[in-house]
């Protein structure tokens, strides 16, 4: 099959492109031919709530990029939508997770779909957004219409794409492992790597820092934990940090709170989940998280709250614990964690767990959902 994925990818960093980098070299590894498309401009800066879009690491091995889409140019999205739909792939994979994209990607979707032998499928983060506007559903439903099928990662995303469409192709497939940030280390060496001390306990928050996320909550937890544990912070913010920065001042476990708060480039993620023996989630609503994948891949129990599909990728007491949206019961839960060898139990769980977030399930979700759209 030729394959062409259209979304973020290197010279871009962060989630978005790991798992398109990913997925394409899984299906190159099944004997596709798989290419990314990516941006020239991503998006402008006055959108953009980071310091920088581009990343540090190397361009990944083995997966062909290019960049030729501008998010804000409408001519180039004819030009690029044309060139696409005479290379006449099999598929196009659009990954979709914000309504600002939807004006680019849908039309670039519709010139594509014109050479009646393309079939256009998104996977889609979101299809609500976190972070909300008055003009997301008008956007929403214009990208909607330029899509053959969808395959979403939680029933909370399937949910909501039937508030828009209930009659196109969809398949319901859990984010996959994130197994591109390298192999795990012992917790000494990623504490030296992180100047902490490798004889004390932590539980780490990790990504990107945005108030539906959260930490809020895990700080004011953390400030009520009777476990002897500290608490790493390592992400970029990509809301006002000010508040944040107050409510650490004034915790009586401030000296107990380590704070990372630039972007974590791909070759350093391991160090943190490898210093940690827990990740905490504690999202006031969510979809999914690829941070829990990332956690699974170095065996590193969870805490999350039961929103979004959240708990449907941490089943309770099995690799973790599942709580609510509550101060109190995100600091009981911490505690937990450290109570009747519950850590070990969850870490010897993992392996078993997290079978089921295999690529290959992914790529034959979206080859099934092309079949049965010929």
């Amino acid at each position: 099959m030729k394959i062409v994925l259209i979304g973020t990818a290197w010279p871009y960093r962060g989630g978005l492109a790991a798992f398109n980098e990913r997925l394409i070299a899984a299906f190159n590894e099944e004997g596709h031919q798989g290419a990314i498309t990516t941006f020239t401009l991503q998006y402008p800066n006055v959108f953009f709530p980071g310091k920088t879009q581009l990343s540090t690491s190397p361009a990944p091995q083995h997966v062909s990029i290019q960049r030729a889409v501008n998010s804000i140019a409408p001519w180039n999205w004819y030009a690029v939508g044309n060139a696409i739909q005479k290379q006449k792939p099999d598929i196009v994979i659009i990954k979709y997770w914000t309504p600002l994209m939807a004006p680019c990607f849908g039309t670039i979707a519709r010139i594509i779909r014109k050479n009646k032998h393309t079939q256009v499928i998104c996977i889609a983060d979101n299809i609500i957004p976190h972070e909300r506007h008055f003009w997301d559903n008008w956007l929403t439903r214009y990208f909607i219409g330029g899509v053959d099928a969808f395959v979403l990662m939680s029933n909370t995303v399937l949910q909501d794409l039937a508030r828009f469409d209930r009659k196109k192709l969809r398949a319901v497939n859990p984010h996959p492992l994130f197994d591109n940030f390298g192999e795990a280390v012992s917790k000494a060496e990623a504490c030296t790597f992180l100047k902490l001390d490798p004889e004390k306990n932590y539980i780490l928050f990790f990504g990107f820092i945005r108030d539906y996320k959260g930490l809020d909550v895990l700080i004011e937890a953390f400030n009520q934990t009777h476990a002897d544990c500290d608490l790493i912070i390592a992400g970029e913010f990509y809301a006002d940090r000010t508040a944040y920065d107050d409510q650490i001042a004034k915790s009586p476990k401030r000296n107990n709170i380590h704070r990372f708060h630039n972007f974590i480039p791909d070759g350093a993620v391991k160090y943190f989940f490898c210093a940690a023996d827990a990740v905490v989630q504690p999202y006031k609503h969510a979809t999914q998280s690829g941070v829990t994948q990332i956690a699974y891949h170095f065996d590193v129990p969870m805490i999350v709250t039961n929103t979004g599909g959240l708990a449907e990728l941490v089943p309770n007491q099995v690799v973790g614990l599942v709580t609510e949206v509550n101060d109190e019961k995100i600091a009981l839960a911490i505690d937990t964690l450290y109570t009747n060898d519950n850590l070990q139990k969850f870490r010897a769980n993992m392996a078993s767990e997290k079978s089921r977030f295999s690529w290959s399930r992914m790529t034959e979700t979206i080859l099934g959902l092309y079949r049965r759209l010929r």
